[in-house]
């Protein structure tokens, strides 16, 4: 038995065009009954949450405490400016982070509180990071095969001059390679 919603009319059920604005404007109900659950534990109108706190529970860091030592160590700003750990965040603010060679930007869409699994952590904010580096397809030097022996004088002229180090004297070369 068919209902008239499965018919393709203009019923709720008629898919849109647009696929990934499907997925953005209604959410599956799983991840909806988070958001309520993460915006009902969240701060009520005209709140705000710490800095460390949110970035904690929305995922873009592993710990409250790394949350903190980053905030503390300058690697957080708050639209421009560097920010302690308890400083209040509102919505619309810009957050900037600093972590492992890469800078995070982020806008806040929504405040919570407690931390939330990533399908409800990546509707809490706009990211506006720029791309990760690509990945340096760089052959690693100084490995030989197994079994060669030592590396003769000329091969480790050669390890050298694919590290860099061909200018070097052998005493300042050898405090280059030990550390």
């Amino acid at each position: 038995m068919a209902s008239e919603h499965d018919e393709g009319g203009s019923g709720p059920v008629a898919a849109p065009q647009d696929g990934a604005a499907t997925a953005a404007a209604v959410p599956d109900p799983k991840t909806a009954a988070a958001i309520a659950a993460a915006e009902a534990a969240g701060p009520q109108n005209g709140e705000s949450v710490r800095v460390d706190s949110w970035i904690w529970a929305v995922r873009l860091i592993k710990t409250r405490s790394l949350g903190a030592t980053a905030c503390r160590g300058g690697h957080v700003r708050v639209n421009g400016e560097r920010v302690k750990p308890a400083h209040a965040l509102r919505v619309g603010d810009e957050v900037r982070l600093r972590q492992e060679g890469r800078e995070r930007v982020v806008v806040v869409k929504r405040l919570i509180r407690k931390r939330v699994g990533a399908p409800v952590a990546v509707q809490c904010y706009v990211d506006n990071s720029p791309p990760p580096p690509p990945r340096e397809a760089v052959a690693p030097a100084g490995i030989r095969d197994r079994g060669a022996g030592r590396p003769t004088k000329r091969d480790r002229r050669e390890m050298d001059r694919l590290r860099g180090l061909e200018g070097l004297s052998s005493s300042r070369r050898d405090a280059e390679t030990r550390s």
